[in-house]
């Protein structure tokens, strides 16, 4: 049989071991891009004072905690170790420009994936029948960018190679088996070296008769790696928030392993491959097939104790395993599913310290003879896929810094201020509290009510405002009026000169309804006159009657006068049955800031019956 050597086992794996670094990184930079949704941004008011925003932060908690995008509140203290606070107290009483670093908390992770060496004995893939691992890990955040992970895993590799191999003479685990290597016998005594001869003018070479073999291996490995991570993502000037983070790491550790060699069959005796394989030519497009039939016709013994340097382990460690240090690096990214949950998909390559032995092969077998060193060590490559949980208490500790944005406070205190510290720089030239840049009447009198454009009041429309109106409600049918506010109303036949009631109406009497100061709640003394005021309606059912509240000395008079006035009329509607379209409501008028007056609606006298409070934000129930 024609003796067929293959090149070297590194050299012609060599563009495995590149498909297979290429398709960790296709699976892991293919994931589905996902993106959190944009939170809405919520904002509560906070008081001003130095004092009082220190304490108001150290209370604010829960639902009342202002959030940035979702993140956390700034100025709760509760996320502040006690080393951290003399500089947070400096930020929430404007000494300092930064708040404090808070707390955050930990990550804790498991998960598994394809375990794979990348050596001289081609890989098995883990739907070849090939490796797997498992991981746990625990994961610190040290900032917005660094992070540390320590990091354990267990690992089972396996390979097979397809084509065989003659010159194994340096390789103890099958050489001092029983394998009877390819030598030159014309010089046997030599360390094989090889022997041209011409026959018939062409070389020829002599050879005993060997038993080709096919390397394979079992390794089992553990790795603990401290990890120094780092990512980028999460910091962005244009989303608060993301729901993919990517992340690369370096990192250092040992690596502790034990590699086994299927070299005899369940009867102790050894594999006849050129049997099991067959005549099927060993070229790249039988490699499935050929592969195929090893597995058939070999056990998952893996009995033999693989080549070790000089024959001894250094040192060892776990039942009798290399323990070597290790380089590795990698790349991942997170998917999360919620504040604490989140998917990791991640690829980690390690370079165990100086050893070319992870697959018990190290032999490079170019040509017959005394075989040299293969040029490169081998290496580990684990694509897992894991579950990573967030822990530590929520109250007192925000997610991982690493999902965070930091400018999100930056840009939410820009948008709607909290803690800014801002000079008033609106000017206001007539005191009236409405900046020049909005007032539509300019130079008001100092102490004159005006509404939010501005303007003085005009609460019956006449065109005279009620700081220079004389007649303050001047019915519409009285109107125009004089430079007063004086209106001239028509008189029947039988006036004396003055529009009065008349009629059935005039026996509804006017009255006062007094309140508390500030309050607009009605006393029980004023319920008897209430409803001796129903009786009167109802007796009188085509009579209106006119609500005048009092109080026009500043934004808060005008919105009690509103809330007073719109609390009788309730009151007289849900006690008394009166028909809210019965009333005329008006508000804000000279007299005592804590009375409502009542009248008879002259003859033709109208109003609205609902009107707009003036200042909702000032009203009380």
């Amino acid at each position: 049989m024609p003796i067929s050597f293959h090149q070297s086992a590194k050299t012609k794996f060599m563009q495995n071991k590149n498909r297979l670094l290429l398709a960790g990184l296709c699976m892991l930079f293919s994931s589905t891009h996902v993106s959190a949704q944009e939170p809405v941004l919520t904002t509560t008011t906070t008081t001003t004072t130095t004092e009082q925003a220190v304490n108001t932060a150290t209370v604010m908690t829960g639902n009342h905690a202002i959030a940035y995008g979702g993140s956390y509140n700034v100025l709760d203290t509760n996320y502040v170790p006690a080393f951290r606070m003399d500089q947070h107290r400096k930020f929430l009483n404007y000494q300092y420009n930064f708040p404090a670093k808070p707390r955050n908390m930990w990550e804790i992770g498991v998960g598994t994936g394809l375990y794979n060496y990348s050596a001289d004995v081609p890989t098995l893939m883990l739907w070849e029948g090939g490796g797997y691992g498992f991981h746990a890990h625990i994961r610190k955040s040290w900032g917005y960018m660094f992070s540390t992970r320590l990091q354990y895993i267990y690992g089972i590799a396996k390979g097979l190679q397809w084509q065989e191999s003659v010159n194994y003479s340096r390789n103890k685990a099958w050489y001092n088996d029983g394998y009877s290597h390819a030598q030159n016998m014309a010089n046997p005594n030599a360390y094989h070296p090889m022997l041209l001869e011409k026959i018939d003018g062409q070389p020829a070479m002599f050879y005993n008769d060997y038993d080709p073999i096919h390397y394979n291996y079992r390794s089992e490995a553990h790795q603990l790696s401290l990890d120094f991570m780092f990512n980028t993502n999460n910091i962005s000037w244009h989303k608060a928030r993301t729901g993919l983070s990517f992340y690369g790491f370096i990192g250092m550790g040992a690596f502790a392993y034990n590699t086994k060699v299927n070299v005899y069959d369940a009867n102790g005796k050894r594999y006849n491959f050129q049997e099991i394989v067959g005549d099927i030519p060993q070229v790249h497009a039988n490699r499935r097939e050929i592969k195929r039939r090893l597995k058939a016709g070999m056990d998952n013994s893996y009995e033999t104790d693989a080549e070790t340097l000089r024959g001894v382990r250094r040192p060892t460690i776990f039942h009798n395993k290399t323990l070597d240090w290790a380089f590795s690096g990698g790349l991942g990214a997170q998917i999360k599913i919620s504040k604490l949950v989140n998917i990791s998909i991640e690829d980690r390559i390690t370079f165990p310290h100086d050893d070319d032995l992870l697959d018990g092969q190290r032999w490079a077998e170019q040509t017959l003879g005394d075989p040299v060193f293969t040029q490169n060590n081998d290496m580990v490559n684990y694509f897992s896929v894991g579950v990573n949980v967030n822990v530590g208490n929520s109250r007192k500790n925000v997610e991982p810094l690493y999902w965070l944005n930091p400018l999100d406070y930056v840009y939410g205190e820009l948008n709607a201020p909290n803690h800014l510290k801002v000079n008033a720089t609106l000017p206001d030239s007539d005191h009236d509290g409405v900046t020049d840049q909005f007032d539509q009447c300019p130079g008001t009198p100092e102490g004159v009510p005006v509404d939010v454009n501005g303007c003085p009041l005009d609460t019956d429309g006449d065109g005279v405002p009620d700081y220079r109106d004389k007649q303050l409600i001047t019915p519409t049918e009285c109107q125009p009026v004089d430079e007063d506010g004086v209106g001239k109303c028509p008189c029947p036949d039988d006036c004396s000169g003055t529009a009065k009631v008349s009629g059935p109406c005039s026996n509804i009497g006017s009255g006062t309804i007094a309140f508390d100061n500030n309050a607009s709640r009605i006393k029980p003394y004023n319920q008897a006159r209430l409803a001796s005021l129903a009786a009167m309606m109802k007796a009188h059912p085509d009579c209106k009657v006119v609500m005048i509240g009092a109080g026009a000395g500043s934004k808060v008079q005008q919105q009690r006068s509103w809330d007073r006035v719109d609390a009788i009329i309730s009151y007289m509607m849900e006690r008394h049955g009166i028909d809210r379209n019965r009333f005329i409501f008006q508000y804000g008028q000279q007299g005592d800031p804590n009375t409502v007056m009542y009248r008879s609606a002259m003859e033709g006298e109208d109003g609205p019956a609902n009107v707009a409070p003036p200042f909702p934000n000032l009203r009380r129930d």
